[in-house]
């Protein structure tokens, strides 16, 4: 990309590129880099990373668009007034990027491993592997490389004590087969154990149908197997409401004989969640909805 090398340029002449002289090696999915010891322009290139990185107090200069948000989930908007739109996770604009001078840029290989040489002449880059069920994981990466692990220590005991506060309370209910499904006019999927909300369920202690009850992410569902849905609870979410299309292709399969006949939806508690957060969004805040959603769902008294 010719235009971008020429805006490194006058950057490397400047020394604005250079390995700072107090750094960190932090170890990530692409190999070693050194970092700044106290990062004062930070990047971050996926969802999940925006809300680690606000999870620790780290303002980012400069942040990808939300999977569904406008630019930015609306439960984030106000925490990111000024920040600059880089793009999408998929297509970050790289020139954007290098005029922000950035001392720090942060990502996932999945979403951006072709790029990353590129990203590295602008600053040191750190990379998680992949985004959804290790999001725990990847949050741990992100505050170490701002040099706040400790903040997101605390940020993952909190959430990991409403887990355990959640499923105390929930009693013998914790007991229940929770089922996952995503209907879309692309593809209908129902989501295994490595799913976003498959993690938070499993960490909680609910079960899961035997089809679901399985390593991976998502699994494409046909009408004909509708009936493997059938679980104590089914939780269910669908592109924006807003889309014709997608509420009439959710009409469809709501209305069919196989979903009527669930146990589940007979006995109302086949339960309609919000599909940016259950599925898109993928962070500590989402995961924190995540849990709201269970709580209101099983009339639990908040954890927050």
């Amino acid at each position: 990309m010719k235009s971008l090398h020429l805006l490194l340029m006058p950057l490397a002449l400047t020394g604005l590129l250079a390995v700072p002289t107090f750094a960190r090696e932090i170890t990530h999915a692409m190999g070693v880099t050194d970092v700044p010891d106290n990062p004062q322009r930070v990047v971050v290139l996926t969802n999940e990373g925006n809300e680690a990185l606000l999870a620790v107090g780290v303002v980012p200069i400069g942040a990808v668009e939300s999977w569904k948000g406008n630019p930015w989930y609306d439960y984030l908007m106000p925490q990111l007034e000024g920040v600059t739109l880089l793009g999408t996770e998929g297509e970050p604009n790289l020139e954007l990027i290098a005029s922000l001078e950035p001392d720090l840029i942060l990502g996932s290989k999945v979403r951006q491993e072709k790029v990353y040489e590129q990203l590295s002449a602008i600053a040191p880059t750190v990379m998680t592997e992949t985004l959804g069920a290790p999001w725990k994981e990847n949050l741990v990466v992100y505050a170490d490389a701002v040099g706040k692990s400790s903040e997101g220590a605390a940020a993952l005991a909190a959430f990991d004590q409403r887990i355990g506060a959640i499923r105390e309370a929930l009693g013998t209910s914790v007991e229940d087969t929770i089922s996952l499904v995503r209907i879309s006019p692309a593809r209908t999927r129902m989501y295994l154990k490595a799913s976003f909300p498959g993690a938070i369920f499993e960490a909680i202690g609910f079960k899961r149908p035997a089809t679901q009850d399985k390593d991976g992410f998502a699994e494409d569902l046909t009408k004909e197997r509708i009936p493997e849905l059938a679980a104590t609870r089914i939780f269910y979410f669908s592109p924006d409401p807003t889309d014709k299309e997608a509420e009439a292709n959710l009409s469809d399969w709501t209305a069919d004989p196989l979903w009527l006949g669930l146990e589940a939806v007979k006995a109302g508690q086949a339960k309609r969640v919000d599909d940016a957060t259950w599925i898109a969004a993928g962070g500590i805040f989402a995961a924190n909805i995540v849990l709201d959603d269970i709580e209101a769902t099983y009339s639990l008294a908040s954890t927050r």
